[in-house]
């Protein structure tokens, strides 16, 4: 195999002449060995778009004017790259110095050395597409870089957005389904008040709702970028006419609304929206844990059984017949994992210095890897866990005739004190609380059947 020599002010490389990465690619890879696993590579199609978009808004102004052949070549390469066609030459840690720098460089590289291919030439020869007087022209990885992200989150969140929607939706169906199935709610884990599983099931579903507006709100959070302002935000380098221009060539190749930054320092030193954003997944994860956690307690066969999930798999080495709800259980560590990247989005975002956060590296591989669990656990739990829950109405009933908290559904007819006194014997006694009050014809059955309907326990208050 060809190889071809690659110099830069550090020293010089031998590299694999068919090769598309170049020198600071392979500089990287060997600096580099954190975390085991590549750059996300939906941030690396989102930063070839970014390119695409600045080459494009590079070209309209005058660069490479009259060089169709060549243009023509990178944008090639940026689209190829973009669709995720040439993204396993990309293999950096994602967890890297120098604020990204060597993503934006691999992806310059690649781009460059792609577009040669697509020239007839060879890989390595900058003369005719240089990485960065060409590829990275009018820019900086402080701004690129960020823009990258926020463009691969947008993409993200939409999907996960949807994922929300068809799990609150199931919900939903949960709550038509199972509206006439009467139940013990509880308190403290300790029996209450009488509820339906519909109304549980559609609670579930309410707070989907709320978490599903959260991540839809997150677009408004993300879309205002800094490209344009290359270093630092005063857009050193880059042609005026490029800085206003570049964010409308963006808006245009991806559909989205993105908006440049008024003071386009800030966006560039200040990474507090990913904290913003990355609270609005902790939500959605505190969520999905207390509700995986209820399907735990509601299903537990020797507890309140009051649910069945769906047998998934058999659940001990040891134990025959036992089966375990490794759905939401799976669920739970996936939310528990967005929450512990949350505190490491936190403390990264708030660890900038002065005019550049040199950590962005570490808040896009656990802002992106959160949104992707996110989508993952909502899916999961949706088609092999809520679509498959059955009710144990005779469990429930049973529930119901031990427990002393009906009592309080007969409060309207028999008063407090009356009530009070039937739980105190139903404890004593061993006796439900029907067999007490029918003995003792303190109700009919009738009346009896009507205090604990799904009509009665799902309306709130009582008629006057």
């Amino acid at each position: 195999m060809t190889t071809r020599l690659e110099k830069d002010e550090i020293g010089e490389i031998e590299i694999d002449g068919d090769d598309l990465s170049g020198i600071h690619t392979k500089r990287a890879l060997h600096n580099f060995t954190i975390s085991g696993k590549p750059t996300n590579p939906d941030l690396v199609a989102a930063y070839a778009t970014v390119k695409l978009a600045a080459f494009r808004t590079a070209a309209d102004i005058g660069f490479l004017n009259g060089k169709t052949e060549k243009i023509n070549a990178i944008e090639s390469a940026c689209l190829e790259l973009s669709q995720g066609d040439l993204s396993t030459q990309i293999a950096i840690d994602s967890l890297q110095g120098g604020a990204g720098t060597s993503t934006n460089m691999a992806v310059n590289e690649v781009i460059a050395n792609r577009a040669l291919q697509i020239l007839g030439k060879e890989c390595g020869n900058y003369k005719a597409v240089h990485p960065i007087e060409d590829i990275n022209i009018y820019q900086s990885t402080n701004d690129t870089y960020p823009t990258a992200l926020k463009l691969a989150a947008i993409r993200k969140i939409s999907i996960l957005e949807q994922t929300i929607v068809a799990l609150q939706e199931s919900f939903q169906e949960k709550e038509k389904e199972l509206a006439h199935i009467v139940k013990i709610g509880r308190t403290q884990l300790q029996d209450s008040v009488l509820i339906t599983l519909g109304r549980e099931m559609g609670a579930y579903a309410d707070v989907l709702s709320r978490d599903r507006w959260r991540i839809y709100k997150c677009e408004e959070r993300l879309r205002v970028v800094n490209l344009g302002g290359t270093a630092i935000g005063t857009g050193i380098t880059a042609p005026r006419d490029y800085i206003f221009r570049v964010v409308d060539k963006l808006r245009e190749i991806t559909g989205i609304g993105f908006a440049r930054a008024e003071n386009l320092v800030d966006p560039t030193q200040n990474q507090d929206v990913f904290v913003e954003v990355s609270g609005m997944l902790k939500a959605y994860a505190s969520s999905l844990i207390k509700i995986c956690n209820d399907l735990r307690l509601l299903s537990s066969n020797s507890g309140y059984a009051e649910i069945n999930l769906p047998i998934m798999q058999a659940g001990s080495s040891v134990m025959p017949g036992k089966v375990n709800p490794v759905i939401p259980e799976a669920v739970i560590q996936g939310a528990i994992t967005v929450i512990s990247n949350d505190m490491a989005i936190t403390t990264a975002v708030s660890s900038g210095n002065l005019e550049l956060n040199a950590f962005m590296p570490l808040i896009a591989e656990n802002l992106l890897a959160s949104i992707d669990i996110l989508i993952n656990c909502s899916e999961t739990l949706n088609h092999n866990c809520i679509k498959l829950i059955t009710a144990n109405e005779k469990r429930c009933r049973a529930n119901i005739e031990s427990s002393s908290a009906l009592v309080t559904a007969l409060i309207p007819i028999i008063g407090y004190d009356k009530a009070w006194e039937i739980a105190k014997k139903q404890k004593q006694s061993g006796l439900s609380v029907k067999e007490i009050v029918l003995s003792e014809k303190t109700i009919t059955e009738e009346e009896f059947e009507q205090l604990i309907s799904p009509e009665a326990v799902s309306r709130l208050g009582w008629k006057n």
